[in-house]
């Protein structure tokens, strides 16, 4: 399972505020089959196959246009393991447990 976070920027909107995009965002994912995904206050987390991501990844660059947006910035960062099952849950899990044995 590939586990992307991704941040989509709308630039030129004529406000600061991002919330109405970001929303709207949300809405597109969705609509998206195949994947989980987490909003956060600095991105938002996709996981699932690497085909479904890009899809969804595809589609959130496209929804700011759709809502007025001239030009749009979009970060990716994907972690894609395969020897063994990987999730945000299981990455967490993972530190959690080396710090509640203190090492």
């Amino acid at each position: 399972m590939a586990i992307a976070e991704v941040t989509v920027i709308p630039i030129g909107t004529g406000s600061t505020s991002l919330s109405a995009y970001v929303a709207e965002m949300q809405r597109v994912l969705q609509q998206q089959k195949g994947i989980s995904y987490e909003l956060t206050s600095m991105s938002t987390i996709i996981e699932g196959t690497l085909d479904d991501v890009f899809t969804a990844i595809a589609a959130l660059h496209e929804a700011p246009f759709m809502t007025g947006a001239k030009r749009v910035s979009t970060s990716v960062k994907i972690d894609d393991r395969r020897d063994k099952e990987s999730s945000s849950v299981l990455k967490l899990q993972s530190v959690e447990s080396k710090l509640s044995k203190g090492g």
